[in-house]
């Protein structure tokens, strides 16, 4: 198949896009959340084509569903997005200098931005009205395991689009086959950024195959440390919510770090995960102190390849440490740079944790399950970037522009 359409519409639609009002962004995307919420049943029948042929245990079959709830919630996050400050034509910087130039600096879009995901719908909206409202034209390429969901989906959009007089190029879905994957990751000229979302298989893929500009939205193994200052009952409460919360997504608790001083309190902090039955992989000290406590169909010996790993189902690992600075250094080796979180009162610690951990959202006293643009008020999001150049953590609006330098002058000559 000739791909080269797909890419070449793509960035026609960039000048139609530069032509639109923020007054008219706003209003298609309300009216797209409204058409979301009346394109409920039929968004769950499409949905449901793709449940039937993927195994309920399988830990991408959470993220692929789509609910009532869910759906009602993609499209008020949606009519956020409308509602935030659209920070294009921003000016950042500002000056006159001596010679009377007039110079800005000006957020602008980057262009045409192309996510690859895996099974998640959801993400097919949330790009959207990210690109949308900052006037990026987008590129999406879906896995096949949600291929009904997605077409649904910018269906929907293109719908809306065509009702507005809007291109329904601004939104393009590639084909779900993989060689759509290996051409749109050869589009220079016509693809500015490439964000993949999913696996670190497929961002690994991505990163080293692409010959696009890549923004890592990477895997999150993710940690708690539980210090020998930490309240039981606040540690009890995080770490069940950052466990149990929703286990397919990239925020939720990993490795469990306890101080061996506090090993004591192991049984009470894990209690509520037993009535979820979470597996636990507990190193040799961990295991001791819970071998009569927690179930013992639901308690494993650790081995080495069970810290560094994101499980995305109900397992977790667990691990004694010695000090703050044994935790440290565990999380320093494992952790993928996402969300880290220190339960602890003495605020001395705190501050160290804050302050040394290396990740793109770190906590104190608070489940990692807040990693979500939409729970740091940026309306939906891309994807929780993992690297450092461009974007960090949950990527909104802001992140997905560039700016230009706008020079004004009154005939002015370089000597």
């Amino acid at each position: 198949m000739n791909y080269l359409q797909y890419f070449q519409h793509a960035k026609d639609a960039q000048q139609e896009m530069l032509r639109l009002s923020n007054e008219t962004i706003d209003v298609i995307l309300t009216d797209l959340a409204n058409e979301i919420r009346n394109k409920t049943s039929f968004l769950l029948e499409e949905n449901q084509k793709d449940l039937n042929r993927m195994p309920t245990d399988d830990p991408k079959y959470d993220r692929l569903l789509l609910s009532e709830h869910r759906i009602s919630t993609i499209a008020s996050d949606i009519e956020h997005v409308a509602h935030l400050k659209n920070p294009i034509g921003g000016i950042l910087e500002s000056r006159t200098l001596p010679n009377k130039l007039h110079i800005e600096k000006v957020r602008v879009p980057l262009g045409v931005i192309s996510v690859i995901y895996e099974a998640r719908p959801n993400v097919t909206l949330d790009v959207f009205a990210l690109c949308f409202k900052t006037g990026n034209v987008t590129l999406l390429k879906g896995g096949s395991d949600a291929a009904f969901s997605n077409t649904a989906i910018v269906k929907i959009i293109q719908t809306v689009l065509e009702r507005h007089n809007i291109s329904p190029k601004v939104v393009t879905l590639l084909p779900a086959e993989r060689e759509a994957t290996e051409a749109l990751l050869q589009a220079v000229g016509y693809v500015d950024v490439l964000i993949p979302r999913g696996s670190q298989q497929l961002i690994n893929y991505v990163r080293t195959a692409s010959k696009i500009p890549v923004i890592e939205t990477g895997a999150g193994i993710v940690h708690t440390y539980f210090d020998v200052s930490a309240d039981v009952e606040k540690g009890k409460a995080i770490i069940h919510n950052a466990k149990t919360r929703r286990v397919s997504v990239c925020n939720s608790l990993d490795c469990l770090l306890v101080h061996k001083e506090r090993l004591a309190d192991l049984a009470l902090l894990t209690e509520p995960l037993s009535h979820k039955e979470v597996e636990l992989f507990a190193d040799e000290e961990s295991y001791r102190q819970l071998e009569s406590h927690y179930p013992q169909h639901l308690l494993r010996q650790a081995e080495e390849s069970h810290f560094g790993t994101e499980f995305l189902s109900l397992k977790l690992a667990i691990k004694v440490v010695k000090d703050i600075d044994d935790a440290l250094t565990h999380i320093a080796q494992y952790s993928s740079k996402h969300s880290e979180a220190i339960i602890a009162e003495n605020p001395e610690t705190i501050a160290r944790f804050l302050h040394t951990v290396d990740a793109a959202a770190v906590y104190a006293n608070v489940s990692t399950a807040f990693t979500d643009g939409a729970q740091f008020g940026l309306g939906a999001e891309i994807g929780i970037s993992t690297q450092k150049l461009h974007a960090r953590g949950p990527m909104g609006l802001e992140e997905l522009t560039s700016y230009k330098w706008i020079v004004r002058g009154d005939g002015q000559i370089r000597e």
